[in-house]
């Protein structure tokens, strides 16, 4: 570590993992005095053309002046940071803060000199793009807001480091060098940079593990059973196509094969890559498999032993230390506590996890934190009859255990572009980077629907989750998620009805069903299902019990053709007696009338029709192909009736119908489909964040960086806050205080007649229910009777805090609030004043900034919308005012991060214009965003 002459102690939060371009991981942290040696011995290994580029003459070896220069710091005026792998340098970074006259200076001086160098090996993994934006980050926290750097004409790839990066700069010719200048302010461009390499590097992190060229077991036990044992049969038994090795290093010497698979005792001894080690070890003993994996160069490692976080304290420093350990050596990890991996691509086929079964190769990526849960789903999607039926099949399974590193952020990263992946399914029960998750889903369910159901709602994550608290409520989470594109449901039967029907059938294109069956009374059950979800359906067409497959067809195929029509549901039940339609028979009729008009999404609800839903679903079975020469593993004997195959078929490219087993089931995945597709439209046409010419950023700015010379945090008083809403355009209506019957008229003289008298103290505030205030008083003489029967009820002055207030226009309480949330961001909330979000939670949510499209929806989704729309023949109130009112807050908060609350309570919204009849602030120095810094791994 540095000595005492250093200016600053160690930067220890300087330090950072981050995934290169590779998709694996290296190590940023500052250069001190102790790595002279580490040093050395990366410049040994840099070519001598990379040093020419460096130091733009021929530079063999480095002085020990250079060695002292080169590690000793001060860490503000002179920082050098290094990326390592295995604890040794692979690349390098320096700025020198220097003055007007290009001579080394100290601040005030704004501008640095930059320069890289980058081990030749390590070249073209993205090292330097992320060591910029790490040593820009510091540069911005020690004062220094614009680089310079000098690069040989020929180092093309250097330059093209700093002019892909994203940074407002200027580039000059002279002497024979290029010399480039760039500000280090973040812009639009340099964040969709680093957005995009974030997006490369996860996604290809996560491919890097669930598509390998090899693979090893580390813990496959000598006998049969155990958990290694068995993942390594899964493996076998799946068909991998890579090369396979078994691990264990209590083989007896001589024994080369466990289960025909090649055995050793070692990783080490095993001649030749492996990308992926599955570690199966007790946790004692994972630290030193750890250490093999890397020094042997595996990529990736799925952790499926217990005994750590979710353990106690212990065991989450014993996962912590895991994590570190792996990332040094530039590893990725599942888990640990993992139930696994499955890839059911034909070209990798890897089942890395302890499913004894395979699901068919199908379009549906499947994301769960639970173990337990990832059984279930795969055992739901794998199943035929009871539940839901119509099953299709499943791209890639990831189980991350305790989530330690890889999470569902990442996965989302690689699903996002992955081909063989249509929908999303996701079962979470904490969200690590709230903020980021957002970001990503609203761009992943821009392409692909993302369905998620979200454990441990009402508590604490799971203790092996180490994740940052968030103060949102759960009702709040999931709007932002709905806000962000996210089809979010309650249940995992919820989550496999929408994914069925999503990945099967195409997106309705608008709320207006059609219902037909051979029940009239299952119609009805339908129809007024269909009502409760908010669809528009039509009277339900009964074919009655005698209706054919020839009936259903011609039905089908009139509803389809209706220009009226969105969607299809189709009911059945049984019939019995000659003639009556056969599953198989009704099956192909539906699919024959459903290929015809494909642009319009089928779902049948059938009651125990034995076949029916198999034969909807004949080709997209997710249980494995049976026969003579393929048993089913561990089927006790033949399926039931309802769960075996019939002997037909759909027609290839065909869409497959899914069928539900209840009406409610079917038209609630429906109903979320639709949801689901308005919001596609409505994102594809994004709003803007309106400008507003009388808004006084700057003065507000000023006014904030007053305030908070007085201290950490603070809520401001009253004329604080009218004035600096008034620099957003917000005018607030004066409330002046009467602490007696006098000042009250006076204030009311001030003010104009007539006016209202409120109590203001907590108890009563805003509670007009209890008669805490008086209205509409339009003389000295009712104003001082009011202010009689006040204290006479609620006690004296000094207990009741009265203020009198002029009387605005009549209209619609409302209450806007924003809060900045730690883990979510900044969060705009918008509801009814009073009962309606006080009592029923009747309160909708957007995340800061706000568009125009979003505060127009955000004013629409409570529940008690309708009084703002003349319900019942009232006025209807001003919403456009209210939805400028709704940016004007949101502007403010973006643009001021230190405005961590606002709250305006009551709004009053008349037929023309509004009223703010009371507002909180309070400030506080903002935490730091770790979306806007450099790209780095969390560390829990």
């Amino acid at each position: 570590m540095q000595t005492s002459p250093d200016r600053h102690e160690y930067p220890a939060h300087w330090e950072a993992d981050v995934v290169l371009r590779d998709g694996g991981t290296a190590r940023i942290r500052p250069i001190t005095v102790d790595d002279a040696d580490r040093l050395v011995s990366f410049y040994e290994q840099v070519s001598d053309e990379s040093k020419y580029y460096r130091f733009f003459a021929p530079y063999p070896r480095l002085s020990a002046k250079d060695v002292h220069r080169f590690t000793h710091h001060d860490f503000v005026d002179r920082v050098g940071l290094a990326a390592t792998v295995g604890g040794e340098f692979i690349a390098t970074v320096r700025y020198d803060r220097i003055g007007a006259d290009g001579t080394p200076a100290s601040a005030p001086a704004d501008e640095a000199e930059v320069a890289f160098l980058v081990q030749d090996a390590h070249q073209g993994r993205g090292v330097a793009s992320a060591l910029l934006e790490h040593i820009g980050a510091v540069a911005r926290e020690r004062g220094i807001r614009r680089f310079a750097a000098e690069v040989l004409p020929a180092n093309n790839k250097m330059i093209k480091v700093f002019t892909d990066a994203g940074y407002t700069q200027k580039r000059s010719f002279e002497d024979g060098v290029v010399r480039l200048e760039f500000d280090l302010e973040p812009t639009d461009r340099s964040l969709a940079v680093q957005y995009a390499r974030e997006h490369r590097a996860e996604a290809r992190s996560v491919q890097r593990l669930l598509a390998p060229g090899s693979v090893a077991v580390i813990g496959a036990g000598r006998t049969p059973g155990g958990v290694g044992r068995s993942v390594l049969g899964n493996i076998r038994d799946a068909g991998y196509s890579g090369r396979l090795y078994a691990v264990n290093k209590a083989l007896p010497d001589g024994q080369k094969e466990l289960d025909g698979v090649p055995a050793h005792r070692s990783v080490r001894d095993i001649d030749g890559p492996v990308d992926l080690a599955v570690v199966a070890v007790p946790a004692e003993h994972v630290t030193e498999v750890v250490t093999e994996c890397g020094e042997h160069g595996v990529q990736g490692l799925v952790v499926v032993s217990a005994g750590y976080a979710e353990s106690g304290p212990e065991g989450r420093e014993r996962q912590r230390a895991l994590v570190r350990h792996a990332r040094t050596y530039g590893m990725r990890i599942i888990g640990p506590n993992a139930f696994g991996i499955i890839n059911t691509s034909p070209r990798v086929r890897l089942n890395a996890s302890l499913a004894p079964e395979v699901p068919r190769p199908g379009r549906i990526g499947l994301f769960a934190q639970s173990g337990a849960i990832g059984i279930a789903l795969l055992s739901r999607l794998h199943r035929r009859g009871g539940g839901v039926t119509g099953v299709t099949g499943v791209s890639t399974f990831v189980s991350s255990g305790n989530r330690a590193d890889v999470s569902g952020n990442d996965v989302l990263q690689y699903w996002y572009e992955d081909p063989d992946t249509d929908v999303v399914l996701m079962y979470l029960e904490s969200i690590g980077n709230p903020r980021k998750f957002t970001r990503l889903a609203r761009r992943t369910a821009a392409a692909k629907p993302l369905v998620v159901v979200q454990g441990a709602r009402h508590g604490a994550a799971p203790q092996g989750h180490a994740v940052r608290a968030t103060r949102l409520p759960h009702a709040t989470v999931s709007a932002l998620l709905r806000q962000a594109g996210v089809i979010r449901v309650d249940t995992i039967t919820e989550l496999v009805d929408a994914g069925l029907l999503l990945a099967r059938q195409p997106l309705p294109a608008g709320p207006r069903v059609a219902i037909l069956g051979n029940s009239e009374s299952l119609g009805l059950l339908t129809y007024d299902a269909c009502l409760a979800e908010g669809l528009r359906p039509h009277p339900p067409q009964d074919l009655t019990t005698a209706a054919s497959a020839a009936d259903f067809h011609a039905a089908l195929s009139r509803a389809l053709a209706d220009d009226r029509c969105d969607a299809v549901v189709v009911t059945a039940i049984p019939a019995v007696g000659e003639g009556s339609v056969g599953d198989a028979a009704l099956a192909q009729a539906l699919r024959s009338a459903s290929a015809a008009a494909p642009g319009k999404p089928v779902l049948v609800v059938h009651v125990e029709l034995g076949g029916l839903a198999e034969a909807l679903s004949a080709a997209a079975s997710t249980a494995p192909q049976t026969g003579p020469d393929n048993p089913p593993r561990n089927a006790p004997g033949p399926a039931p009736a309802a769960e075996r195959l019939p002997d037909t078929e759909a027609p290839e490219g065909a869409h497959l119908i899914p069928a539900y087993p209840a009406a409610e089931r079917a038209v609630r995945a429906l109903g979320q489909a639709v949801a689901y597709a308005q919001w596609r439209r409505d994102a594809a046409e994004p709003g803007k964040v309106p400008e507003y010419e009388d808004i006084n950023e700057r003065g507000a700015a000023a006014l904030i960086d007053g305030l908070l010379a007085r201290g950490q945090g603070l809520t401001l008083g009253t004329d604080e806050t009218c004035d600096l809403l008034a620099h957003y355009g917000v005018q607030v209506h004066r409330a002046l205080p009467a602490p007696t019957p006098d000042a009250a008229a006076e204030a009311a003289r001030d003010l104009g007649y007539p006016v209202a008298l409120k109590a203001t103290a907590p108890h009563l505030r805003h509670r007009a229910d209890l008669g805490g205030v008086r209205l509409d008083l339009a003389d000295e003489e009712q104003l001082r009777r009011s202010y009689a029967e006040l204290t006479e009820l609620f006690g004296t002055p000094e207990e009741l805090r009265p203020v009198v207030q002029r009387m605005a226009p009549r209209g619609v309480d409302v209450v806007v609030r924003a809060v900045i949330d730690p883990a979510a961001g900044a969060v705009l909330s918008f509801g009814l004043a009073g009962a309606a979000s006080q009592l029923l939670g009747d309160t909708a949510h957007r995340l800061i900034p706000v568009t125009d499209r979003e505060a127009n929806s955000l004013v629409r989704s409570i529940r008690t919308a309708p009084l703002l729309f003349g319900w019942r023949g009232s006025a209807p109130a001003d919403t456009r005012a209210l939805e400028e009112l709704l940016l004007r807050v949101s502007r403010l908060v973006d643009d001021h991060p230190e405005v961590v609350a606002v709250t305006l309570e009551p709004v009053v919204v008349a037929s023309h214009g509004l009223s703010v009849l009371g507002a909180s602030v309070r400030l506080a120095h903002p935490p730091a965003r770790d979306d806007l810094g450099p790209r780095t791994l969390p560390a829990y």
